[in-house]
């Protein structure tokens, strides 16, 4: 299953179809002698531009932006309603033929208004469905997800093969989690040496399907087993992709450490510490966009920076109207998540009676499993004034809680890299954090945030105490938020991992 948050969209005018391009445009064979800049398509399953059900949305909508700095990156996405929606025609460039059991398609072309090219795959009995990338507006999974998605990486070999016909032809694919990572054993399976790198954003969700999907899928029986894509009697497209890939990278460097092992790799660490051995697994935490800037957000009740804090308060001040909660000079906790088990949401929840014994108020604001939304609403109704709960997700909403509140509870059993902990920092709340994964490579403990190591109420609890006893002091307070709001955690960093691993791929496949 795939867990999936609020769904955000743009909406437009319909879809009109355009006619191929003339045959006389630059076909791939002469585009491959070109030189610099090298190409990469980029295959994601969503982005912030459009839709998205979480992190690699955003990851998505940024990552390639930067990177177009040096590479000439182009972005591969469905053609979901919100898409269609954006865009009052998209020109068709390219079309892709039926293959094994998996419908053919077009390729549409969207040129954004910064320049960066989107090819979507336009398969209206695939794609055209409302909700979320992965399901239904009821957040139940398609039953023919591994359809749905096998096609979206054939598209992405094929167009890697120079299929199509669409006049550019990429030096490497950029995959992202188990829904594009069929791509490379697709390349492999037809004998195209391109080369890959696939992402992992989290291994706990592997695109598990049944043995007999495999003709359908145009997977052979004869990769179908254990160092090939069979996973405890099942079809697994993340293995697939962590088998072909040139190089397998996630999303912080302390996760990347943590996927070898048997407590979070998920069934798959004996792979990766293989991949790991042999150089090809590289951890690369990512960024975020430069509108987290408390100076210019248009979002907030008052903007404010590191030198004159005194915003903070009126931020502060506007949370506390809009959850309903008394006027307190206490400190004020955020929750902002996915309310689900990995978030450790069951901790926050456990802990809320101390924080509030200890003068403390709660906002939470987040979407996820029944119970956890049950539970947080008793407990808003358990502790009126000290603790309110928005189920849902706003941006605005969120963003005035990093800009308001002292503290940000982020007890999470395990995180890939996470992004809420950076937000709250650059708008100074303190995160309140495991000691795992991203959040281990993005918390200074003590001097930006404050991280627990045993995952448990007294663990997170004992950290609770150390952040209201610096909250008493107000200079330790104020010199903690100037610290992490002069955290840089901007996307230039991660670019530059993604080039060396790229040079990497690239130069195990050289070009003639």
């Amino acid at each position: 299953m795939h867990q999936s948050a609020e769904l955000e969209m743009r909406r437009g005018g319909g879809l009109r179809r355009i006619p191929l391009r003339p045959r006389g445009t630059a076909s791939p064979s002469r585009l491959d002698t070109e030189a610099a800049p090298e190409r990469i398509l980029y295959v994601t399953p969503e982005i912030a531009d459009y839709v998205k059900a979480g992190g690699l949305g955003e990851v998505s909508a940024a990552l390639p932006r930067t990177l177009r700095q040096q590479y000439d990156v182009r972005i591969l996405i469905p053609g979901y309603p919100a898409v269609l929606r954006a865009h009052r025609s998209i020109p068709v460039v390219g079309r892709l033929k039926p293959a094994f059991g998996l419908p053919g398609a077009e390729l549409g072309r969207i040129d954004a208004p910064d320049g960066l090219i989107f090819y979507v795959l336009l398969c209206p009995d695939l794609y055209e469905r409302e909700g979320s990338p992965y399901g239904g507006p009821d957040g139940i999974d398609w039953p023919d997800n591994d359809i749905r998605f096998a096609r979206l990486a054939l598209a992405a070999a094929d167009i890697a093969a120079g299929a199509g016909e669409i006049g550019w032809r990429p030096h490497l694919l950029h995959l992202n989690d188990w829904p594009s990572a069929l791509a490379p054993a697709y390349l492999a399976w037809r004998g195209a040496p391109v080369p890959s790198v696939l992402t992992i954003h989290n291994l706990a969700y592997q695109g598990l399907f049944g043995r007999e999907r495999l003709p359908r899928l145009g997977i052979p029986e004869s990769a179908f087993h254990i160092d090939g894509v069979e996973f405890y009697g099942k079809l697994s497209f993340l293995k697939a992709g962590i088998v072909y890939a040139s190089h397998v990278t996630t999303v912080s460097a302390t996760y990347a450490k943590e996927i070898t092992t048997p407590e979070h790799g998920c069934g798959l660490d004996g792979l990766l510490r293989l991949k790991a051995e042999a150089g090809r697994l590289t951890g690369i935490v990512n960024g975020i966009d430069e509108s987290w800037d408390p100076r210019i957000d248009p979002h907030l009740a008052s903007p404010f920076e590191a030198r004159n804090l005194k915003g903070k308060a009126v931020n502060a001040e506007q949370v506390r109207r809009e959850f309903g909660l008394a006027v307190s000079r206490g400190p004020l906790f955020a929750v902002v998540s996915r309310l689900v088990h990995q978030k450790g949401v069951d901790l926050a929840i456990e802990a809320a009676q101390t924080i509030v014994r200890e003068g403390g108020q709660i906002v939470v604001t987040g979407r996820g499993e029944e119970r956890f939304e049950s539970e947080l609403e008793r407990l808003s109704a358990r502790y009126p004034g000290a603790v309110g709960v928005k189920i849902g997700f706003e941006e605005g909403v969120a963003r005035r809680m990093f800009a308001g509140s002292d503290f940000l509870l982020m007890p999470s059993r395990f995180e890939p890299c996470g992004l809420s902990q950076m937000y709250a920092q650059r708008f100074g709340s303190l995160p309140i954090a495991h000691c795992t994964g991203g959040l281990a490579d993005t918390i200074q403990d003590g001097v930006t945030g404050f991280l627990f190591r045993e995952h448990s109420l007294s663990g997170l609890l004992e950290a609770v105490y150390r952040a209201v006893d610096t909250f008493r002091s107000r200079r330790t307070l104020n010199a903690m938020r100037r610290a992490a709001m002069a955290r840089g955690f901007g996307w230039q960093r991660a670019a530059l991992g993604y080039k060396a691993v790229y040079g990497r791929a690239l130069a195990a496949f050289p070009r003639g």
